[in-house]
């Protein structure tokens, strides 16, 4: 057991070094520059057409029929959002400002400033290169664009094919560990401190919920997390609201804090903020990943599934995901474990002796009392398993590459009973083994990105063209000739 640990403490260190870091944020840098900072120059054009779009355009959230197996726009973004808004909000950020201090937030916000393009490019890269396979359910993610998009350049179909491969292989691991044993574990672990409920009780009875939704597939995966995700976050936001507007007083401080501690300044009184450069940058941006999950190429599968046609129009979606996730949701986290008082502002250390998610419990016990305990633990268990949910699904996807489709209800049955050993495991090393899988995730995805960055290119000139612009030119669909087809007949239907 140590050489393993030994081992994959090494191969961690490896895939989650400064190159790695660079090469997610580099990545995004260059498709912010490629696409003319989309984030911000159709700032307004996204917004409308993703938040406002939920209120102002019935086709955003409109349901397909039961017998068709795609799911609204809104049912994607919740879907990927299910797996993304997890621990990582509350766990991983107090983690980044425990270890990198309050400087850590900042370079939070650059990784999600720039990996708002990074998941626009897979998505855009997903819907432009996804088929249908023999259910008739859409398939797309990374290793589609790996084997047809990168396979289809010179000289690179062999390693097209390997790479889609690998990250099938990557993605099936990291999803029993990051995207369900560890997760389940947290939820048991809350549970039993805060309400003494045994880990095996909450095994069982998650596992047989789970078992309810899972097995019934991505329609029925979509149905819940539509209705639990905008719930959840949208409690979870109110809380902290709550918790930052009775410290009001110090809010200024805080964000002080962030900025001294990103660039190590002096504050005031001589002290030092923060712990130092490096130790922020790195955390900042390592739990930034884990948060939105940019890069990984992950909830590209899900977002695939979206009855859209247009590839820009789901890539908006991705934009809005990473920006709903880390800008919102883990900014809030942070300005409420830093305006309640665990840590010295000035020095950017600690005064509470508690880690992860009981640092955030604490803060939000001192405003609320022993009820801020109890909905941290309520909070964690919702956030937890909608990331349950959401794995599943990128999982299956995964599994289905390697296996083909009837072979995917093995992995959802398999995926299920791991539950119960998530809920009574300990599971350190399952944490660290998920990190290292979720790094090699990233790679052929990444690779798979920067090689298309001309298509994705392409794809939103062209869109920007027609739509925004009102230029007369043919759409980009679909890279597959028959969809590109269906979809331009789909649209001459539709006007």
């Amino acid at each position: 057991m140590q050489l393993i640990e030994n081992v994959n403490s090494a191969v961690n260190n490896f895939v989650w070094g400064l190159p790695m870091l660079v090469l997610l944020v580099g990545t995004g840098i260059l498709m912010t520059a490629l696409t003319g900072f989309f984030q911000v120059s159709h700032i307004g054009h996204w917004f409308k057409h993703t938040l406002g779009g939920i209120f102002i355009n019935k086709h955003v959230t409109a349901h397909t029929p039961g017998h068709d197996k795609q799911i609204s726009q809104f049912q994607s973004l919740c879907t990927a959002l299910a797996a993304t808004i997890g621990t990582g909000n509350i766990a991983g950020v107090a983690a980044a400002l425990a270890t990198g201090g309050p400087g850590a937030i900042f370079w939070m916000w650059i990784v999600a400033f720039f990996g708002m393009m990074t998941n626009y490019s897979e998505n855009v890269l997903g819907i432009y290169y996804r088929r249908k396979n023999s259910e008739g359910e859409w398939c797309g993610g990374a290793m589609y664009y790996l084997k047809d998009g990168l396979g289809s350049k010179k000289g690179c179909r062999q390693a097209g094919a390997i790479l889609a491969v690998l990250f099938s292989i990557f993605c099936v691991l990291a999803s029993f560990g990051i995207g369900n044993m560890s997760q389940i574990n947290s939820i048991a672990v809350n549970l039993n401190s805060v309400f003494h409920i045994p880990s095996l009780a909450t095994g069982l009875v998650l596992m047989a919920i789970a078992a309810l939704v899972i097995v019934g597939g991505l329609k029925r995966i979509a149905s819940v997390t539509e209705k639990l995700v905008p719930f959840m976050a949208v409690a979870y936001i109110i809380g902290c609201l709550i918790l930052v507007i009775t410290h009001a007083g110090v809010v200024g401080e805080a964000f002080a804090a962030i900025f001294k501690g990103a660039f190590a300044l002096k504050a005031v009184g001589g002290g030092i903020v923060g712990h130092g450069v490096k130790t922020a940058l790195t955390w900042g941006m390592k739990r930034g990943v884990f948060s939105n999950e940019a890069g990984l190429g992950s909830s590209v599968m899900v977002h695939s599934a979206s009855n859209v046609k247009e590839p820009v129009r789901q890539g908006m979606w991705g934009i809005f995901e990473v920006f709903a996730d880390t800008i919102v949701v883990c900014t809030l986290t942070a300005l409420a474990v830093l305006t309640s008082g665990v840590m010295d502002l000035e020095t950017g250390l600690m005064i509470s002796t508690k880690e992860k998610t009981a640092l955030v419990a604490e803060a939000f016990e001192g405003t609320f009392g022993v009820a801020g305990g109890w909905f941290i633990a309520l909070a964690i268990t919702l956030f937890a398993f909608s990331t349950v949910l959401g794995w599943s699904v990128y999982g299956s996807k995964a599994f289905e590459y390697l296996f083909g489709t009837k072979a995917m209800i093995v992995y959802k049955v398999v995926f299920v009973v791991f539950i119960v050993f998530g809920a009574t495991m300990d599971l350190a090393l399952a944490w660290d083994l998920s990190d290292t899988f979720n790094g090699l995730m990233a790679m052929p995805n990444l690779i798979g990105v920067v090689v298309l960055s001309g298509t994705v290119m392409k794809i939103t000139k062209n869109y920007v063209d027609r739509v925004i612009r009102g230029k007369d030119e043919k759409p980009m669909y679909s890279a597959i000739p028959e969809i590109q087809k269906e979809q331009e007949e789909r649209t001459d239907d539709e006007a």
